[in-house]
């Protein structure tokens, strides 16, 4: 991955960060990562476990700040800076319950994960899903109202321009989003593809990133063969050179 371009490594919560192990298990992920050519930035897929609930009847907010502030100081501990907070299975509304009353549990629930990250140096952006992932926070919009009422620094909103494209939001909302945005993925659009196979064009919403300013990360979350790898960072590279 360094030798195809790739800056960082972004592994899933579970896998890299371990947090319902005890800490001696964790130490051989802080052995792996001082070895490795890429230092891991961020970790997504961060609420993935069953037991873990954001929204409705059985949201257990106590349980999801224990998980993460394990996560929180084992990122920390290896470099990274940042999580993505998909996490559909965690946040889905449930049947029946009101879109007004998972609203005010998201919030509060991001309004005390928020000095919890900063405390460990991490931001945790939020990132909208399509509607066949999840029923909640479908539209870049909607992810910018919850994390404007949280109102934390350390609470952000993750800019995927996959899901962007697939619910039809465009650069210009991706232009009133990028206050609030810290963390930028991509991937393209028809079959969720590395950048370069479909021929996807990302320079529209480069062009918004440029024009709003935007120095945070940019990930790469698409399967492939090392070459498509390769060319996926030389087309993004190409379009963002485009763009500028």
């Amino acid at each position: 991955m360094k030798a195809a371009g790739a800056d960082y490594l972004v592994p899933t919560v579970a896998d890299f960060l371990m947090p319902d192990s005890p800490e001696s298990d964790f130490a051989a992920q802080r052995t792996l990562s001082a070895a490795s050519p890429l230092p891991v930035l961020g970790c997504n897929s961060f609420l993935r476990h069953p037991r873990l609930r954001c929204t409705g009847p059985d949201a257990n907010h106590a349980t999801v700040l224990a998980f993460s502030e394990i996560a929180f100081r084992r990122l920390a501990s290896v470099g990274g800076k940042f999580i993505g907070f998909g996490s559909n299975t965690a946040r889905q509304i449930p049947p029946g319950w009101p879109r007004a009353r998972a609203d005010e549990q998201f919030i509060a629930l991001l309004r005390a994960m928020g000095p919890l990250a900063a405390r460990h140096g991490i931001t945790v952006s939020v990132e909208q899903q399509r509607t066949i992932e999840c029923n909640y926070l479908n539209h870049l919009d909607e992810v910018v109202h919850v994390v404007r009422a949280a109102d934390h620094p350390s609470i952000r909103v993750l800019a995927d321009l996959f899901h962007m494209a697939v619910m039809g939001d465009t650069p210009a909302d991706l232009d009133h989003a990028l206050p609030w945005v810290g963390l930028v993925e991509l991937a393209e659009k028809e079959k969720r593809t590395l950048p370069g196979v479909a021929g996807d064009d990302f320079r529209p919403y480069f062009a918004s990133l440029l024009r709003g300013g935007y120095t945070g990360p940019i990930g790469i979350e698409a399967d492939g063969t090392p070459e498509q790898l390769r060319h996926a960072f030389a087309t993004l590279a190409a379009q963002a050179a485009d763009a500028a």
